[in-house]
Protein backbone atom coordinates (compact mmCIF):
# COMPACT_ATOMS: atom_id res chain seq x y z
CA UNK A 1 0.00 0.00 0.00
CA UNK A 2 1.32 3.48 -0.98
CA UNK A 3 1.40 5.95 1.92
CA UNK A 4 -0.98 8.81 1.27
CA UNK A 5 -0.77 12.46 2.21
CA UNK A 6 -3.44 12.82 4.87
CA UNK A 7 -4.64 16.24 3.70
CA UNK A 8 -4.89 15.95 -0.09
CA UNK A 9 -5.05 12.21 -0.58
CA UNK A 10 -2.02 12.18 -2.91
CA UNK A 11 0.94 9.82 -2.55
CA UNK A 12 3.55 11.33 -0.25
CA UNK A 13 7.06 11.86 -1.62
CA UNK A 14 9.69 9.26 -0.83
CA UNK A 15 11.77 9.99 2.25
CA UNK A 16 15.05 11.78 1.59
CA UNK A 17 18.11 9.58 1.92
CA UNK A 18 19.99 9.71 5.17
CA UNK A 19 23.55 10.89 5.38
CA UNK A 20 25.81 8.36 3.69
CA UNK A 21 22.95 6.76 1.73
CA UNK A 22 21.52 7.42 -1.69
CA UNK A 23 23.17 8.33 -4.96
CA UNK A 24 26.93 8.36 -5.01
CA UNK A 25 28.41 11.26 -6.90
CA UNK A 26 31.94 11.92 -8.05
CA UNK A 27 33.60 14.56 -5.94
CA UNK A 28 34.32 17.55 -8.16
CA UNK A 29 36.66 19.27 -5.75
CA UNK A 30 39.46 16.72 -6.05
CA UNK A 31 42.63 17.78 -7.88
CA UNK A 32 42.09 15.10 -10.53
CA UNK A 33 38.57 16.30 -11.30
CA UNK A 34 39.74 19.92 -11.50
CA UNK A 35 42.55 18.95 -13.87
CA UNK A 36 40.18 17.03 -16.14
CA UNK A 37 37.70 19.92 -16.09
CA UNK A 38 40.37 22.51 -16.94
CA UNK A 39 41.63 20.34 -19.83
CA UNK A 40 38.09 19.89 -21.17
CA UNK A 41 37.21 23.58 -20.92
CA UNK A 42 40.58 24.54 -22.44
CA UNK A 43 39.89 22.31 -25.42
CA UNK A 44 36.42 23.81 -25.83
CA UNK A 45 37.91 27.31 -25.72
CA UNK A 46 40.54 26.29 -28.29
CA UNK A 47 37.83 25.05 -30.65
CA UNK A 48 35.79 28.22 -30.15
CA UNK A 49 38.77 30.51 -30.82
CA UNK A 50 39.79 28.47 -33.88
CA UNK A 51 36.27 28.70 -35.24
CA UNK A 52 36.09 32.47 -34.64
CA UNK A 53 39.41 33.07 -36.42
CA UNK A 54 38.69 30.63 -39.26
CA UNK A 55 35.35 32.29 -40.05
CA UNK A 56 36.92 35.74 -40.04
CA UNK A 57 34.57 37.05 -37.36
CA UNK A 58 37.31 39.39 -36.07
CA UNK A 59 37.42 42.44 -38.30
CA UNK A 60 41.12 43.18 -38.10
CA UNK A 61 43.26 43.66 -41.23
CA UNK A 62 46.23 41.78 -39.76
CA UNK A 63 44.15 38.78 -38.72
CA UNK A 64 42.34 38.73 -42.07
CA UNK A 65 45.68 38.42 -43.90
CA UNK A 66 47.19 35.68 -41.72
CA UNK A 67 46.16 32.13 -40.96
CA UNK A 68 46.55 31.62 -37.22
CA UNK A 69 46.75 28.27 -35.46
CA UNK A 70 45.59 27.99 -31.87
CA UNK A 71 47.88 25.21 -30.64
CA UNK A 72 46.76 25.06 -27.01
CA UNK A 73 44.64 26.79 -24.39
CA UNK A 74 45.68 26.27 -20.78
CA UNK A 75 43.05 27.11 -18.20
CA UNK A 76 43.78 28.06 -14.61
CA UNK A 77 42.33 25.70 -11.98
CA UNK A 78 39.54 28.20 -11.19
CA UNK A 79 38.78 28.55 -14.96
CA UNK A 80 39.00 32.36 -14.79
CA UNK A 81 42.23 32.75 -16.77
CA UNK A 82 43.26 31.16 -20.05
CA UNK A 83 46.68 31.22 -21.68
CA UNK A 84 46.29 30.87 -25.44
CA UNK A 85 49.28 29.65 -27.44
CA UNK A 86 49.19 30.75 -31.08
CA UNK A 87 51.35 30.29 -34.15
CA UNK A 88 50.80 32.14 -37.44
CA UNK A 89 51.24 30.09 -40.59
CA UNK A 90 54.97 29.69 -41.31
CA UNK A 91 55.72 31.93 -38.33
CA UNK A 92 55.36 35.09 -40.42
CA UNK A 93 54.71 38.40 -38.66
CA UNK A 94 54.31 36.70 -35.30
CA UNK A 95 54.55 39.95 -33.32
CA UNK A 96 51.96 41.69 -35.53
CA UNK A 97 49.54 38.80 -35.12
CA UNK A 98 50.01 38.74 -31.34
CA UNK A 99 49.45 42.49 -31.18
CA UNK A 100 46.24 42.15 -33.24
CA UNK A 101 44.97 39.35 -31.01
CA UNK A 102 45.76 41.34 -27.88
CA UNK A 103 43.98 44.37 -29.36
CA UNK A 104 40.85 42.27 -29.97
CA UNK A 105 40.99 40.42 -26.64
CA UNK A 106 37.72 41.87 -25.32
CA UNK A 107 35.77 40.74 -28.38
CA UNK A 108 37.38 37.28 -28.31
CA UNK A 109 36.68 36.87 -24.58
CA UNK A 110 33.03 37.74 -25.11
CA UNK A 111 32.67 35.34 -28.03
CA UNK A 112 34.39 32.47 -26.20
CA UNK A 113 32.17 33.09 -23.17
CA UNK A 114 29.08 32.87 -25.40
CA UNK A 115 30.21 29.63 -27.03
CA UNK A 116 31.65 27.87 -23.97
CA UNK A 117 29.02 27.86 -21.26
CA UNK A 118 30.84 28.78 -18.06
CA UNK A 119 29.98 30.68 -14.93
CA UNK A 120 32.64 33.34 -15.64
CA UNK A 121 34.20 34.61 -18.85
CA UNK A 122 37.86 33.62 -18.81
CA UNK A 123 40.44 36.36 -19.29
CA UNK A 124 42.52 35.49 -22.35
CA UNK A 125 46.28 35.95 -22.52
CA UNK A 126 47.92 35.38 -25.92
CA UNK A 127 51.46 34.01 -26.19
CA UNK A 128 53.55 32.78 -29.09
CA UNK A 129 53.94 29.01 -29.18
CA UNK A 130 57.64 28.20 -29.03
CA UNK A 131 57.26 24.41 -29.05
CA UNK A 132 57.74 24.17 -32.83
CA UNK A 133 60.99 26.16 -32.61
CA UNK A 134 62.22 23.99 -29.74
CA UNK A 135 61.40 20.83 -31.71
CA UNK A 136 63.30 22.14 -34.74
CA UNK A 137 66.29 22.99 -32.54
CA UNK A 138 66.34 19.50 -31.00
CA UNK A 139 66.07 17.94 -34.46
CA UNK A 140 69.05 20.00 -35.65
CA UNK A 141 71.06 18.91 -32.61
CA UNK A 142 70.28 15.25 -33.26
CA UNK A 143 71.36 15.59 -36.90
CA UNK A 144 74.71 17.10 -35.92
CA UNK A 145 77.48 14.73 -37.11
CA UNK A 146 79.07 14.51 -33.65
CA UNK A 147 75.78 13.58 -32.00
CA UNK A 148 74.74 11.28 -34.85
CA UNK A 149 78.01 9.39 -34.47
CA UNK A 150 77.24 8.76 -30.79
CA UNK A 151 73.67 7.71 -31.56
CA UNK A 152 74.61 5.32 -34.41
CA UNK A 153 74.46 1.64 -33.57
CA UNK A 154 77.73 -0.28 -33.61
Amino acid sequence: MVPRDSVRGRPSPPPSPRRGEGVRRMKTDTPEAKAVRSLRVGEQARHALSDILARGDVHDPVLEKHLVTITEVRMSPDLRHATVFVKPLLGKDEEKVLKALRTNTAYLQREVANRVQMRYAAKLKFLADESFDEGTHIDQLLRDPHVARDLAED
